[in-house]
């Protein structure tokens, strides 16, 4: 058997703010921006550019009850994770144009780290797996 995650949800104010951040700053690819009359909402799919993995589905909150998840989606946890070929190259790119890094790089046992803050205050790690690390490997 095969299965694969193909999307992750990430609940946003507006989409077009959202496309600016994740297209403009951290320079994901557009995958998909349909308009689904039927529903009165918009497809939007982005992903990091020449990855094959999970995309991100930017869900515009549509009830009040979801704009409370608006950048609290993990409660206050890093919710995804940036794995980059070339930690400093991005590092310093993302901190040159305003993105704001909540804790500044730190070598692990698995790789380099930092965590930044998206447009919303979700937090995603940006980092570089070892070579030998498992995730590495696929």
């Amino acid at each position: 058997m095969k299965q694969n995650i193909v999307h992750i949800a990430l609940v946003v104010r507006d989409y077009d703010e959202a496309i600016d951040f994740y297209v403009n700053k951290l320079q994901f690819e557009l995958i998909d921006d349909t308009y689904q009359p039927e529903q009165d909402k918009r497809w939007v799919v982005v992903a990091p550019t020449n990855s094959h993995g999970v995309t991100l589905l930017l869900a515009k909150a549509s009830k009040p009850e979801q704009d409370a998840f608006i950048g609290n989606q993990a409660g206050g946890r890093v919710f995804l994770f940036l794995n980059t070929d070339d930690f400093w190259r991005d590092y310093e790119r993302m901190k040159a144009i305003g993105i704001n890094f909540i804790r500044p790089p730190k070598e692990q046992d698995y790789g380099t780290v930092a965590v930044f803050e998206d447009l919303y205050g979700n937090l995603w790690d940006l980092l570089q797996l070892n070579p030998e690390h498992p995730m590495a490997k696929r």
